[in-house]
Parts: C-alpha cells; sequence; structure tokens
C-alpha cells in the first residue's frame, strides 16, 4: 500500500471520543447533515447564559476541557468540536473561519441555546468574532482569549516559527492532545488553516465587534502582539484587556483555574483585579 494512501486510511478510521473531563459529557448532533461531537454540562442554574468554548485552527476541543469544566458548575456549558475537527465528521472541504460561524451557529440551534457567551481561544477568538457580527443578537458578549491573526503572524513561515516557539512554552501534556488531532485534520489542511488565521483581518474586525468583549492574552505568547492589542484596546469597541503573567498562547489548557475566575469575575460584572492569584495576571 502507498504511504499516501496508508495516511489516508489512518485520518478516515473511525475514533471513539475520550470520556470528557467531569462535569462534562460527550455529546452527538447533527449540523447541517454532519454529525458533530460536543461536551456538554447543563446546570440548574437556569438564569446563567451559556458558554460556547470555541476551539483553535485544526485541533478540537478537548484541550478546552479543563477551563469549561470549572465553569460548567455556573454556566451551561458546551464544548463542541466544530466539522472536520476532533471526532466531528468531514465535511467535503475544510471550512474557512466565516463558514466555522455558521457551523456555530447551526450548532447552537441544534443544542436549543438562543443567545450564548462565546469563548474562543487562538482561531476559535476569531470565529466568536464572526459569530458577533453576523448573529449579534445572539452574543451576550464575547471572551477572546489569544487572539492570534493578522499581520504579526506573516508571512508564513514567521507565523509558524511563532508557532513552534510557542509549543516549546506549553505544557507537555498539550502535545498529546495536538498532535493527533492535527493528523487527524491533516497536516496540509492543518498548514491551510494556519495560513488562514495569518491572513484574517484581526485587528479590524476586533475593532469592530458589535458586542462587548474581553481579551485575554498570555506575556510569552509569541503569536500575538501587543501593539495590535493595544491598538484595538484604544479603539471604540467595548473591550477590556487582561494580561496573564508568564502564560503563553493555550491558556485554557495550560491556566484553567485563573481564566476561570477572570471569566467568572467579568461575567458577573465583578472588577477584574478580584482573581489574581501569586501576581498572575494584569488588568
Amino acid at each position: 500500500m502507498p504511504v499516501h494512501r496508508a495516511i489516508l486510511d489512518f485520518k478516515a478510521r473511525p475514533t471513539t471520543p475520550e470520556v470528557p473531563m467531569p462535569p462534562l459529557v460527550g455529546r452527538w448532533t447533527t449540523v447541517a447533515g454532519l454529525r458533530v461531537f460536543s461536551r456538554v454540562a447543563e446546570t440548574s442554574e437556569t438564569s446563567a447564559t451559556p458558554i460556547v468554548h470555541v476551539h483553535g485552527f485544526a485541533i478540537s476541543g478537548r484541550y478546552l476541557e479543563p477551563t469549561a469544566a470549572r465553569l460548567a458548575s455556573r454556566y451551561p456549558t458546551y464544548v463542541p468540536d466544530l466539522p472536520g475537527h476532533g471526532y466531528s465528521e468531514k465535511p467535503r472541504r475544510p471550512l474557512g473561519i466565516p463558514e466555522q460561524a455558521e457551523a456555530l451557529a447551526g450548532y447552537l440551534d441544534a443544542v436549543g441555546v438562543p443567545r450564548a457567551v462565546v469563548l474562543g481561544n487562538s482561531t476559535g477568538c476569531l470565529v466568536a468574532a464572526e459569530f458577533a457580527h453576523r448573529y449579534p443578537d445572539r452574543t451576550e458578549c464575547a471572551i477572546l482569549v489569544s487572539p492570534a491573526g493578522g499581520r504579526h503572524n506573516r508571512p508564513l513561515g514567521r507565523g509558524l516559527v511563532q508557532l513552534a516557539r510557542d509549543g516549546l512554552r506549553e505544557p507537555p501534556s498539550l502535545a498529546r492532545i495536538a498532535i493527533p488531532d492535527y493528523v487527524r485534520f491533516g497536516l496540509l489542511n492543518s498548514l491551510w488553516a494556519f495560513r488562514r488565521m495569518t491572513r484574517y483581518p484581526t485587528v479590524e474586525r476586533l475593532m469592530d465587534v458589535p458586542a462587548p468583549f474581553l481579551a485575554v492574552i498570555g506575556t510569552r505568547d509569541p503569536l500575538i502582539s501587543n501593539l495590535q492589542m493595544e491598538r484595538i484596546f484604544r479603539s471604540p469597541a467595548d473591550i477590556d484587556l487582561v494580561r496573564h503573567v508568564d502564560a503563553a498562547h493555550a491558556i485554557n489548557f495550560s491556566h484553567p483555574e485563573t481564566l476561570s475566575r477572570i471569566v467568572d469575575a467579568y461575567l458577573r460584572g465583578q472588577p477584574l483585579t478580584d482573581p489574581i492569584v501569586e501576581d498572575q495576571i494584569i488588568a
């Protein structure tokens, strides 16, 4: 069997989803004719607006579980693998960022969530921003953790070097999730998705998000430009900005305790300095 055929067969093999971190449970949903896997926790606090967590490029929502599980006792929580990612069924071609925003809307329709807090990481922030632009009435607010993309990550070679540097700054256990996900998504598709992220007008789009949002960035994240974030912060956008000391890009995975406290404080309208633990954040 040729090597490339063996790789295609490996990617096509059905996989059994890992059991999610409690209290999250696995659930299958159909979105636009595709089976979509997600991790769900429906709390008894019915007055709380649901939070939907949106993963980055080429990866599943599994790495978002540490933060999502900590918030799930207070907020209805949804962590889907968007079509083509993780365990979800693949469309005919990989979805671009606007198409992922539409898939997210279809997912929320399928699970009966009319309005949500959209919490994205990395490219998931761009999907969240697109969702807010397309569905402002369905967006309570957005929480954008490490919103990458745009000029800072170009040309492609520079962005890939930034990605490699970040990999060395993340917990080694993240690789056990990310590498199989990238292989399942397809290495060429992963490169294509990363290239699309670098070409996305992140600054311009975030300066015009029609909803209040919180941006959380790590001080050790090579994929984020402080100059870009300052430009967004000074724009008319309704934005709060928090810098997490010593965090890199995947804050949802590496620092879930602090991030969940920041998110909870923001949603409850509390000062963002309240969740400070050992000077880990600068509001």
